[in-house]
């Protein structure tokens, strides 16, 4: 049989191991609190990574020329991948930047390359899978291994199964639910809802409440959108902003009051959060407020910066990251680069908002639930473009794949959905 038979399920199989390795999973046994390293050697894992990226690369240049017509469709995104990649030359510690600069084209080369082979049916499916199959392997893991698969010194018994963290345990699991929630309606009940209690599950195991929240409201949120399709009325885009924003609000209230009511030891500064916050946000205004100080250069062990925004949380700490993505990014790229990515993010939102609303296909809502999903777990944590990571190759997918609104071919020129343009007319 010739291999152009098999190639479909090869490419998916790649991308089920392509998103559990930018998912973290690869790093089995780490730890990011202690930052212990994993149980699979850095050089392996160095060797996946050139892998992937080598592999969605010649994926991308074998379709060169759809893959620029992709690239026109948001040049908002561009120009702020260009400007992270030139923040090396302002860096703070140019080395650093510099060479983790390759997780960027990593992360774009199978971000893009998704998009370019997936519409949201097979994207949703691909991650149910995925992270189904993570879940199932960390249950092994907490069960069968609980020193690798349970924390033990720190937040005794709580899983992180395949992951460094149990909140990265819960944020994937997070990503999991919305899957199976959105899996297209033929899909057999017992895997789509299954799935989902199964996702859920995992969250509570996790002890991570803010995953739990996280998806409860997001399951919420992406009801409510269902319910209320006024199509042909532009005030719904106003409406589902006012929905996105109150959503936000929602969450940090609920994660506070929960650790508040049940004792967890939770203080109203979000765990020492807003200390931070507001002392990286002096330093920037001070002295770096519109390029920032370089891709990951602010938190470099190298500076003072870690140690002095650690102090007014507690003697001693050194904080890793903002614990907030888009902080972060405001840090890497100062408020030009925030700047490009809100209006990137705004003119996705408001597609992905037309686009699952000129359609009944549940598959249709991933482009605002990813959306959603990436605007509110980014308040509380840095997930964004810190260190290579699904979330922003998962960005660059949704992005584009909103944007262009098409249904890919494996040959031939993108084909324009017939709604695509006119996404509230009705139905």
């Amino acid at each position: 049989m010739s291999l152009s038979r098999f190639l479909p399920f090869i490419e998916k199989c790649f991308v089920i191991f392509g998103l559990t390795f930018f998912s973290g999973a690869f790093s089995i046994g780490a730890n990011e609190a202690t930052r212990e390293p994993g149980l699979i050697p850095e050089s392996i894992i160095t060797l996946i990574r050139y892998a992937i990226w080598f592999a969605s690369t010649v994926a991308v240049i074998a379709q060169w020329k759809r893959a620029l017509w992709f690239l026109g469709r948001d040049p908002w995104l561009w120009l702020l991948q260009i400007v992270v990649i030139l923040s090396g030359l302002w860096s703070v510690d140019a080395d650093l930047t510099n060479t983790a600069m390759r997780e960027i084209f990593q992360m774009t080369a199978f971000g893009l390359y998704m998009a370019l082979r997936f519409d949201f049916r097979q994207q949703v499916q691909l991650i149910a899978i995925t992270f189904g199959i993570g879940g199932l392997l960390s249950t092994a893991l907490a069960v069968g291994m609980p020193s690798i698969g349970k924390h033990l010194a720190d937040h005794p018994g709580a899983w992180k199964g395949l992951y460094d963290y149990k909140n990265t345990f819960g944020s994937m699991m997070v990503l999991g639910s919305l899957a199976f929630f959105l899996l297209p309606k033929e899909e057999n009940k017992l895997f789509r809802w299954g799935g989902f209690g199964f996702m859920l599950i995992m969250m509570l195991m996790s002890t991570s409440k803010t995953s739990l929240i996280l998806s409860l409201v997001l399951v919420s949120i992406l009801a409510f959108y269902r319910k209320f399709r006024w199509k042909g009325k532009a005030t719904v885009v106003f409406v589902d902003l006012f929905v996105l924003i109150g959503g936000c609000f929602v969450f940090l209230f609920t994660q506070n009051w929960v650790a508040l009511v049940t004792g967890l030891g939770k203080d109203p500064s979000i765990s020492g959060r807003t200390p931070i916050w507001t002392t990286s946000i002096n330093y920037l205004l001070e002295e770096h407020p519109l390029l920032g100080y370089g891709r990951g250069a602010f938190w470099s062990l190298k500076l003072h910066y870690g140690a002095s925004v650690g102090s007014v949380v507690a003697q001693g700490f050194v904080v890793p990251h903002g614990h907030n993505g888009f902080l972060d990014l405001t840090l890497d790229t100062g408020m030009v680069g925030l700047s490009l990515f809100l209006v990137s993010y705004a003119m996705a939102y408001i597609r992905s908002l037309k686009q699952a609303y000129a359609s009944d296909d549940s598959e249709n809502y991933w482009g605002i639930a990813y959306l959603t999903f990436l605007a509110m777990n980014n308040l509380t944590e840095s997930y964004l473009l810190r260190t290579g990571s699904l979330y922003w190759s998962l960005y660059i997918t949704t992005v584009l794949s909103v944007m262009v609104g098409y249904q890919p071919r494996i040959t031939g020129p993108p084909v324009l959905l017939k709604d695509a343009e006119t996404p509230f007319s009705p139905s």
